[in-house]
């Protein structure tokens, strides 16, 4: 009888490990039909206000990330902080894509948490993202200096998954004189 007291808490816990169980299987390198090819095109307002449109040709000229995220995304806002280590550290540039959001409710994260991103591209419609083949927030693409697709984690970034994934790609790109 007095087991059966604790039968709620084994079945709560149970959740949970199944839960945070199915929240890491999402992070993963994810193959994009997009790998190889250029940003689509397309043509969107700066999150923040009064700036000009942003075209694909903003993701032209340097190798730099494109990472998807928005301000009601719990863990994006667990990504943000090694997204902003990640900046300071490495000489790459980091464009957001701000997917599906309210455009003060994301301004007002940036404010909070600081702005690891070179200019945010908003995409409340998800225009973009439906374009990129995004399954949700965070993902991250790694962008050549030509613009094209090289690579794309679905999941928050983390030292390990850049060392792993990113960063030899990174060096094999910048290493390639034109």
């Amino acid at each position: 009888m007095k087991i059966i007291r604790f039968l709620p808490l084994v079945m709560v816990l149970a959740a949970g490990y199944l839960l945070v169980l199915g929240m890491e299987s999402k992070n993963a390198s994810v193959s994009s039909p997009l790998e190889g090819q250029p940003v689509p095109e397309f043509a969107l307002p700066s999150l923040q206000y009064g700036q000009s449109t942003i075209t694909q040709a903003s993701l032209t000229g340097d190798v730099q990330l494109l990472n998807v995220w928005a301000s009601w995304c719990g863990i994006c806002k667990l990504e943000h902080e090694y997204l902003k280590q990640l900046v300071s550290q490495q000489a790459i540039p980091i464009v957001g894509l701000n997917y599906r959001d309210d455009r003060q409710a994301a301004l007002d994260e940036l404010k909070q948490s600081g702005n690891p991103y070179r200019q945010v591209i908003y995409d409340p419609q998800g225009a973009l993202a439906l374009d990129l083949g995004v399954y949700g927030t965070p993902e991250t693409y790694l962008i050549d200096k030509n613009g094209v697709i090289r690579h794309r984690y679905t999941g928050a970034l983390t030292p390990t998954i850049w060392q792993q994934q990113f960063a030899p790609k990174i060096e094999q790109l910048t290493s390639i004189t034109l």
